[in-house]
């Protein structure tokens, strides 16, 4: 028997994972640190009760999209819903690039967005970042001009750094996308947390798609449902790609119900840029260098550690925190990240599980407790907190 070989370009890929152990304290994968409010799940219960499961299920999603527009006043025709932020990814670049077409991404960035780019036969260019993470306008400007490409993706904030780009830069970006005849795709995945979106620049006339997901701040991980807003010409195009029959009825009705708690969600955002801050600060005060973040995860590097070889501090600190049951996620042999974690905003008990095994492993490793780190991201987080 021989089976079908496997395109060369998506073999050298690989696929996206995280680790999953079984632990205690979860905090790799920024998911919600808390279910959904209880009246959530008695409200989708009631609602599913009524789908009727021998029919297919509404094509346009017109309920959930028309809840959307609501919630971002924006009109439904100018929402596309799919299944996770993901697939609304993979529709906009089957729609809109593909094989001789250019794909623009700023490293480091969400790996998906080169990912699936790739896989749909589109040629990706990697610009990079400055040394803060943040976008270099002018950088990314010289990219737009010389390379042309069909799309552009910002994540903001971005992730794994949790750098937000300012307005004036999705401006000047959306500026220069439009000059070659482009579409900017910003990601916010985590825009809830952050103080500003691009979903007040997203226009008819603009060549600008703002994709969400329901799985941080709504806490629907487990749904997988996601969507942008952008013009309605192009959400038209979008819904013309996309398989026919795609989101099915269980997640609409989900997502509508959702929806009803706009002040729950409002509160846990509000938590956990709260707790942001205190992980920052005391994340800070054992050492760490730690990145100013505006989404539900802190990307940090810790201090040398006295008991380890030079290079593997990350990976020894990564493993310790493990053996005491709890998961960060280790960026240490990711580009441009030598040495960095990353940890999930959980609960407040998951967070302060998080510290007590942080001081822990910190001493057991021999890092120098109690030294401030001198770099000015302590300053600034610690006064977000003021």
């Amino acid at each position: 028997m021989t089976l079908p070989r496997l395109r060369d370009d998506i073999q050298v890929l690989g696929a996206y994972h995280s680790p999953q152990l079984e632990v205690d304290v979860r905090l790799n994968t920024n998911e919600a640190p808390e279910p959904p409010p209880a009246g959530f799940s008695v409200a989708v219960g009631k609602a599913i009760s009524a789908v009727e499961w021998h029919r297919y299920p509404d094509r346009s999603a017109t309920e959930l999209r028309e809840a959307v527009g609501l919630l971002h006043s924006c009109a439904a025709n100018q929402v596309f819903c799919a299944n996770g932020s993901n697939e609304v990814l993979q529709t906009i670049l089957l729609a809109y690039s593909g094989v001789g077409r250019k794909v623009l991404t700023f490293e480091p960035t969400y790996a998906m967005h080169g990912h699936i780019a790739r896989v749909v036969g589109a040629s990706v260019v990697r610009g990079s970042r400055g040394s803060d993470f943040s976008v270099v306008v002018d950088e990314a400007s010289e990219l737009i001009r010389t390379h042309q490409p069909a799309i552009t993706f910002l994540c903001s904030p971005n992730n794994p750094t949790g750098t937000a780009e300012s307005e004036d830069t999705i401006r000047s970006v959306l500026v220069e996308v439009e000059e070659v005849g482009g579409l900017l795709v910003v990601d916010e995945a985590y825009g809830q947390f952050a103080s500003w979106s691009a979903l007040e620049v997203v226009d008819d006339h603009a060549p600008l798609v703002v994709t969400r997901t329901f799985s941080k701040t709504w806490a629907m991980a487990g749904a997988r449902l996601g969507y942008c807003v952008g013009p309605a010409p192009l959400v038209q195009e979008l819904n013309q790609t996309v398989l026919p029959y795609h989101l099915d009825s269980a997640k609409q009705v989900a997502g509508v119900t959702a929806l009803g708690f706009v002040d729950e969600m409002e509160s846990r955002v509000a938590q956990i840029v709260e707790q942001r801050g205190r992980l920052s600060v005391a994340l800070a005060d054992m050492g760490a260098t730690v990145w100013p973040s505006a989404a539900n995860f802190i990307l940090f590097r810790p201090p040398s550690l006295a008991g380890v070889k030079p290079g593997e501090d990350a990976k020894a600190l990564w493993e310790a925190l493990v053996r005491r049951s709890v998961l960060i996620r280790d960026t240490s042999s990711w580009e441009h990240l030598p040495g960095c974690l990353r940890v999930t905003v959980g609960s407040v008990s998951d967070n302060d599980r998080f510290l007590h095994a942080m001081a822990e492993c910190l001493h057991e490793l021999g890092a120098p407790i109690g030294q401030t780190n001198p770099s000015p991201t302590s300053q600034a987080n610690r006064q977000s907190t003021l």
